[in-house]
C-alpha cells in the first residue's frame, strides 16, 4: 500500500472519530435537556396540583356556607341556587360528574332564575314585571323546595368548610 492511502485511512478515522466525539457530545447534551424539561415539567404540574386544591378548598367553603345558609332558610332559594351552581360549575372535580342528575332541585331552581334580572338591571322593568318575575320565582321556590333542602344535605356532607368556618352562626 501506498503512503498516499495510508495518510487518506488515517485522516478518515481520525475524522470519524472526531464526528462520533461531536455526536456523542450532542446526545448527552439531549439527554440533560430532556431531563430539565421532564423535572420543570412535574415541578408545573405539582404547583398545577397545589393551586387546584387550594381554589377547590375555597370554593368548596363557599359553597358549603351557602348549603347551610339555605339548609336554615337564612337565605333565598333562589340565590343561594345561583350562587351554588355558578360555584359548582367552576370547581375542579377528580371524576366527571353530571351535577344536573346529582343536585336536581338546585339545578331546576337555577334555571327558573338564571336569567332573571338582578340589582340594577331590574330597574329598567315595570313594577309589574318585576312582580311577575317574582311571583314564578316564589312559585318555584315553594315547589322545589324539598329537593333542594334534600340536595343541600347532600351539598353540605361533600363539599367541606374551611377550618373555622364550620362554627360560622348564620342570624
Amino acid at each position: 500500500m501506498s503512503t498516499a492511502v495510508i495518510i487518506a485511512l488515517c485522516l478518515g478515522a481520525i475524522i470519524i472519530a472526531g464526528l462520533a466525539f461531536y455526536a456523542g457530545q450532542l446526545l448527552y447534551k439531549l439527554s440533560a435537556q430532556k431531563k430539565l424539561i421532564a423535572k420543570k415539567q412535574a415541578e408545573q404540574k405539582q404547583k398545577l396540583a397545589a393551586s387546584r386544591l387550594k381554589r377547590n378548598a375555597k370554593l368548596a367553603d363557599s359553597i358549603h356556607l351557602i348549603a347551610r345558609a339555605m339548609k336554615e332558610e337564612q337565605c333565598e332559594f333562589s340565590e343561594g341556587c345561583l350562587r351554588v351552581w355558578v360555584l359548582m360549575s367552576q370547581y375542579g372535580f377528580e371524576d366527571e360528574r353530571d351535577l344536573t342528575i346529582q343536585y336536581p332541585g338546585i339545578y331546576k331552581m337555577y334555571q327558573v332564575v338564571k336569567e332573571m334580572p338582578t340589582h340594577d338591571a331590574r330597574k329598567k322593568y315595570s313594577k309589574k314585571e318585576i312582580f311577575k318575575q317574582d311571583t314564578a320565582r316564589w312559585r318555584a321556590e315553594e315547589s322545589y323546595s324539598d329537593e333542594i333542602k334534600a340536595d343541600c344535605v347532600k351539598i353540605i356532607s361533600e363539599f367541606k368548610a374551611a377550618p373555622g368556618s364550620e362554627n360560622v352562626v348564620f342570624n
